[in-house]
């Protein structure tokens, strides 16, 4: 799936991602909210607003923007759970080139149909095969441009642009907050972070029923580890993306593994304080803030998407906890 191995993509290839993104992306906002806490002030970088309701536009645009016309002519295709083919059937569209997306079939609804709604293909795959072909141990049989969601270059670039505004916006951040999937976000906005701001810490958060970023830093090796079912199909896995892993761990500051409980607290009040709908994943981040002793100081929280079925989310407004 990879020619090469992925590295930490530089400032500069960032800065460049973000010129690129500049001409068809609006930039999203960094809000603050008050929670009345002394030692922390809370800054929401809302990647809900993009056009697809999640951060992953970011990473696919400029992935395709990175390419030349001879490298899309029979399409592209990437690998999902759900925001990165919306946000690849959203560039794809946009510059005019065929789109397929490998999805297992119980990946939330919404996403699916956003794929489709925007004239791409889904094709549904195991969980298992899903695994294969993010991770790069297999492969589909397609003439489609192959764009892993992870470890391709132009992704990570993308991804940092995150990190470029947060500290364009707040110069003087302390700490940031990502929802860590594949890995791929998470390493984006730490080079951007610590290329401009040093001192600034970086966490992965991470669904506690799903945690492996949290065993591998315990274990000093990436491991296998058991996952129970979640509602939160965005973050967390069995293991981590060995490619991504060596520099992911190189750029972050720790883990922070959230419970549901705290996930759908946070969820609850982004809605009641700032009529903000997230996903699990999105709102990971800020409950991380309200649950971890690291999070001091100038704190932004990457609120990373909000495309989450209206059944659930109904669930959660009454206070429940909706089912795996």
């Amino acid at each position: 799936m990879i020619s090469a191995p992925p590295r930490r993509p530089t400032l500069d290839e960032i800065a460049a991602a973000g010129d690129r993104l500049a001409t068809w992306l609006p930039r999203t906002p960094l809000l603050r909210v008050d929670l009345g806490r002394a030692d922390q002030r809370i800054f929401l970088k809302l990647e809900t607003l993009s056009p697809i309701g999640a951060f992953k536009v970011r990473p696919a645009l400029n992935a395709l923007l990175s390419r030349d016309a001879e490298a899309l002519r029979h399409g592209v295709a990437t690998v999902s759970s759900g925001n990165m083919a919306y946000g690849m059937a959203w560039a794809a569209r946009a510059l005019g080139v065929p789109m397929a997306a490998y999805m297992y079939s119980d990946a939330p609804r919404t996403k699916i149909d956003g794929v489709r709604r925007l004239g791409g293909e889904v094709r549904f795959v195991s969980h298992e095969t899903w695994w294969r072909y993010i991770t790069g141990v297999e492969q589909p049989d397609t003439d489609e441009l192959l764009v892993n969601p992870v470890t391709d270059q132009a992704v990570l670039a993308g991804n940092g642009t995150i990190g470029l505004e947060i500290v364009e916006d707040l110069p003087e951040v302390d700490c940031v907050l990502t929802p860590y999937g594949g890995g791929g976000m998470t390493t984006g906005v730490a080079s951007a972070l610590k290329a401009l701001r040093p001192q600034a810490k970086v966490f992965a958060v991470e669904d506690e029923n799903a945690a492996p970023v949290t065993a591998a830093l315990a274990a000093g090796r990436i491991v296998e580890i058991k996952t129970r079912p979640s509602f939160i199909k965005s973050i967390g896995g069995p293991s981590l993306v060995p490619a991504l892993w060596p520099l992911a761990n190189q750029s972050i500051d720790g883990a922070i593994a959230v419970s549901l409980e705290q996930v759908t607290d946070a969820m609850r009040l982004l809605f009641s304080t700032a009529k903000i709908v997230a996903e699990g994943a999105g709102a990971a981040s800020l409950a991380a803030a309200l649950c971890s002793e690291h999070a001091t100081g100038n704190i932004v929280c990457v609120i990373s998407g909000g495309n989450i079925d209206a059944g659930a989310y109904a669930q959660v407004l009454a206070g429940a906890i909706p089912p795996a």
